[in-house]
């Protein structure tokens, strides 16, 4: 990424916080530009929080800490958020990958398979086969959007959404793939059901994924469920 003190698209939403923009689409390019850029202002300038969004970067600090000469907030934090973009990065770090099992009985899988003239099996085929990037988490703790999903499934939301979707439910909105950590009101279509924990705040890192992991699903049946949903819910 690019960017000089004058053209970043720098929004401030508050004394503490500011959003970098990068676009207004979910885009699996604009977001992979967002991570490099969290990654890039996150080497160069901890003490600047990081929150990955689809197509931008919230940015928290202390503004205390980077007073101009007039007591403001406000060039040098510009200026150096312009130079930790035009960095180089100092390691490459690949990615965290995550499997994470799926028993495919939604209650809208043959919904979806007849919206994509698929059977369920090539549903289910398809999703699995793809590889997943999480974009963000949001809506609530610990619920990520991934990035990935087959075109050939993309399926609207439902036109009454549920007002509460188990936890653990593996749903598609658009060409997003989400996870309902906990259960939820929502309208994206269930299509399976994974015995992962996705939020745990008694975990030392409360939220299973982060943004920018990779995922891919994995078929299980009813018994690999109950087995590993009487354990930490992830296959080993």
């Amino acid at each position: 990424m690019t960017g000089t003190p004058t053209d970043l698209l720098l929004e401030p939403l508050a004394e503490d916080a500011w959003l970098l923009r990068f676009g207004n689409s979910i885009d699996t390019a604009v977001n992979a530009r967002v991570h490099a850029a969290a990654a890039l202002i996150g080497s160069q300038l901890p003490d600047v929080e990081c929150v990955p969004a689809y197509a931008s970067l919230l940015l928290r600090f202390d503004p205390t800490a980077w007073l101009d000469d007039d007591a403001t907030t406000g060039h040098r934090l510009r200026e150096a958020i312009a130079a930790a973009l035009k960095s180089t990065p100092a390691s490459t770090i690949m990615p965290r990958e995550v499997i994470l099992p799926v028993c495919y009985d939604g209650a809208d899988l043959h919904e979806v398979a007849a919206l994509a003239h698929l059977s369920a099996d090539e549903v289910v085929a398809r999703h699995t086969g793809a590889s997943y990037r999480v974009a963000m988490l949001g809506f609530a703790p610990g619920f990520p959007y991934l990035l990935g999903l087959d075109a050939a499934l993309a399926t609207p939301r439902r036109s009454q959404p549920r007002m509460s979707v188990p936890a653990g439910s593996v749903a598609i909105g658009g060409l997003q793939t989400g996870i309902y950590p906990q259960a939820l009101p929502g309208g994206w279509q269930l299509i399976g059901r994974t015995p992962a924990r996705l939020f745990d705040l008694s975990a030392a890192s409360p939220s299973l994924l982060q943004p920018g992991d990779h995922v891919r699903f994995q078929a299980i049946d009813e018994r690999a469920y109950q087995r590993l949903a009487s354990g930490n819910g992830v296959a080993s």
